[in-house]
């Protein structure tokens, strides 16, 4: 079993046992900024990324990161592969500390921040393969696909409307590209060779 599809298991696993079984564990894993920083709870921000909101959260979540993180895993080798993930999870859940640390009843969850993480580790290895969205079945360069998805989540966060934490997926998605830069060796020039620009 790849690491990839152990991660998927783990994180299916224990958000159905917090969704159905044991909701404890939901209150007790889940990110909360203003417990966070007072009491020092800051294993919410790694426990918070294997629960989610409902089974559509978790299964989105979950399908991101089986096709892209088989490949980076591959690409990257198992250890730069879950450090790309565990300190994406951890990035990703920044904005969050910062902007809700005054708020006693903001809470969040999911590992959107670190699926977000991979997703554009494979979109920067591989800015030409074509990816399809199932709301618009027609593919398109990753690159192209990284644009659209920054630009709405930039968007939809500054709307501040329903309950997805897209400034977790916007630092997620900025540190997956930023790990790369800094702990791979030759990925900008593998780039720069991609664009015929070396």
């Amino acid at each position: 079993m790849t690491v990839t599809l152990t991660l998927i298991a783990i994180t299916g696993f224990i958000s159905f046992i917090a969704l159905y079984v044991n909701p404890k564990i939901m209150d007790l894993g889940m990110l909360r900024p203003y417990r966070t920083v007072r009491e020092g709870t800051w294993y919410e921000i790694i426990t918070s990324g294997f629960l989610h909101a409902g089974i559509g959260h978790l299964l989105v979540n979950m399908f991101v990161l089986f096709f892209f993180g088989v490949v980076i895993e591959q690409t990257l080798g198992i250890y730069h592969y879950l450090a790309l993930y565990f300190s994406g999870l951890a990035f990703s859940a920044i904005p969050s500390l910062v902007r809700h640390r005054e708020n006693p009843n903001y809470a969040t969850l999911g590992a959107s921040g670190a699926v977000e993480s991979i997703l554009f580790g494979y979109i920067f290895l591989y800015p030409t393969e074509k990816i399809i969205i199932i709301l618009l079945p027609i593919p398109i360069p990753a690159w192209i696909f990284g644009i659209m998805f920054l630009l709405y989540s930039v968007f939809e966060s500054k709307r501040e409307g329903g309950n997805v934490n897209h400034e977790a997926h916007i630092a997620g998605a900025i540190w997956g590209i930023l790990y790369l830069i800094f702990f791979i060796p030759n990925s900008v020039d593998h780039i720069l060779t991609l664009f015929g620009l070396i």
